[in-house]
């Protein structure tokens, strides 16, 4: 029997199911999108029942597609990390989970800043401080506005835990998407007693913890037929979605540093330990490797060319729509006519804020340098280097806390342009590779499965096997000091502008 792995992709606004060999040959993929709620500012919520039901969806779509499901023996995740559901001794959802994106708890995050400071947050979660997003403060957010809701939740649960509970029955939870939570240490790998105390409960109300890649169980046989799989299908944990599009890359040893520019800009390397920054502004995650770590920032990316795109760039979307070409191809044709550096217009990409390394809430997008010379081509050329120039900043970091990065592989959207993939190049001075991955994230996702079912024997294998490099941009030392200079202007401007942005909040 020809042994298929289904990698699923749980993201934000919709869930991607691919399907692979174990050569890492996609044979075919499905996306359904949901529809999140946000009923006030700052609250981001979801009905529970849209991730089973895009599950169930997904698959029947893949068998009218001809895909033999039955030869399917591994089931592995990427998932959105700390989107939260609240559910009874049935799981049996008590409210709407409530997504990553959800700031409703500023006043729990301000008490445990007081009460606890962030240093010791940093110690014991790796997270920099104690923020209105992480599932801790939203928990008792729920504590203290719907008490009657806390009072019947016998499990908080991650989207992770939720998923594979209705398709195993058994509630377990992963280290990589607990890492983020708060409520757990990622010195000791266990839940962490003074968040529990905080919330009242015990580790009776949390899954069991296992590594990513781990066997979680046999699916249900009621739940491999609604799902037209075998009833022998092994479901594993996965693990948090950037970490698992780096897997999925194949940027899986230490000095390999995966790059992603889609909607955010996220960055990864992996570590074989802890290491903390003494400045506290890189925060430490868990990789999907056992006992590995990695450095995981991520912030606006992608998000600025589509902003650009959408205000001032109808004549180009009507011509993509005329043509069938991509407006983003024709966006980066008029960027390639200028040259590097845009003849002095720079850009600060901050249209919702700056992350690590360089935090603040505060901060906002900031063109400067413009001339009479300046055309549409010099603003889209600007925008594309900002991002290079912000990969830079997180890899000067890295070095300052003695990570070195000697490989650099890049996916998403932004990794799909030759132009951009030059760029980021010649500014980072370092070889860009592209793999043949597509659907990085699934792809991740089906490694760790197939390592967790016995079909490779570690995720190195499992990447040697299934992952591919096709393409390799060298830096262009004819560009070096332009891209030195711009680059010094660009860490200049998010110094220089840091009290503006307060004062125009």
């Amino acid at each position: 029997m020809t042994k298929l792995i289904a990698g699923i992709d749980l993201g934000t606004t919709a869930l991607k199911i691919a399907i692979f060999d174990t050569k890492g040959k996609i044979l075919g993929n499905e996306t359904l999108e949901y529809k999140l709620y946000t009923p006030q500012s700052y609250y981001v919520e979801s009905d529970p029942d849209i991730y089973m039901e895009a599950i169930e969806k997904g698959f029947k779509a893949l068998g009218r597609k001809g895909i033999e499901l039955k030869d399917i023996v591994a089931i592995g995740f990427s998932l959105q990390s700390e989107t939260m559901f609240f559910v009874d001794e049935n799981c049996k959802p008590l409210r709407n989970s409530i997504s990553w994106m959800d700031n409703r708890a500023v006043k729990q995050s301000e008490y445990l800043t007081e009460k606890y400071g962030d240093e010791y947050c940093y110690k014991h979660t790796g997270q920099v401080s104690w923020g209105a997003n992480w599932p801790v403060a939203k928990a008792l957010w729920v504590k203290e506005n719907e008490p009657e809701v806390f009072a019947k939740t016998k499990k908080i649960l991650l989207i992770e835990d939720f998923i594979i509970w209705h398709l195993t029955g058994r509630y377990v939870s992963d280290c990589s998407m607990l890492c983020s939570t708060l409520y757990w240490d990622i010195t000791t790998k266990k839940y962490w007693q003074p968040m529990l105390d905080e919330l009242g409960m015990t580790e009776e109300n949390f899954p069991e913890i296992l590594e990513p890649g781990e066997v979680a169980g046999t699916i249900l046989p009621e739940m491999a037929e609604k799902l037209g799989l075998s009833p022998d299908v092994q479901v594993c944990t996965g693990a948090m979605d950037n970490a698992i599009g780096a897997v999925g890359v194949g940027a899986v040893r230490p000095g390999m540093f995966s790059e992603s520019i889609g909607s955010t800009l996220a960055v990864c390397v992996p570590t074989k330990d802890i290491v903390y920054d003494p400045n506290m502004q890189m925060p430490v995650h868990y990789y999907p490797i056992k006992d590995t770590y990695m450095m995981h920032t991520f912030t606006s990316g992608g998000i600025c060319l589509r902003w650009f795109r959408d205000n001032f760039c109808q004549y180009e979307i009507t011509t993509a729509e005329l043509t069938g070409m991509d407006s983003y191809d024709i966006l980066t044709k008029e960027a390639m006519r200028t040259p590097p550096g845009a003849e002095g217009l720079s850009f600060l990409p901050h249209l919702s804020g700056s992350l690590a390394p360089d935090v603040n809430p505060y901060a906002k997008g900031v063109f400067m340098g413009m001339t009479m010379i300046h055309n549409k081509g010099h603003f889209i050329r600007a925008i594309m280097e900002s991002l290079g120039y912000l990969v830079r900043r997180n890899m000067d970091a890295l070095s300052a806390m003695g990570i070195e990065v000697d490989e650099i592989r890049a996916f998403g959207g932004g990794s799909k342009s030759p132009a951009w993939n030059q760029i980021k190049a010649d500014i980072l001075q370092k070889t860009i590779c592209v793999t043949s991955s597509k659907e990085a994230a699934c792809l991740g996702a089906a490694i760790l499965a197939g390592k967790a079912v016995g079909i490779f024997d570690s995720i190195e294998a499992a990447c040697d096997s299934m992952v591919e490099v096709i393409a390799r941009y060298e830096p262009n030392p004819e560009n070096k000091a332009i891209y030195d200079k711009g680059y010094e202007i660009y860490k200049k401007m998010q110094v220089d502008c840091a009290s503006l942005f307060e004062a125009l909040s």
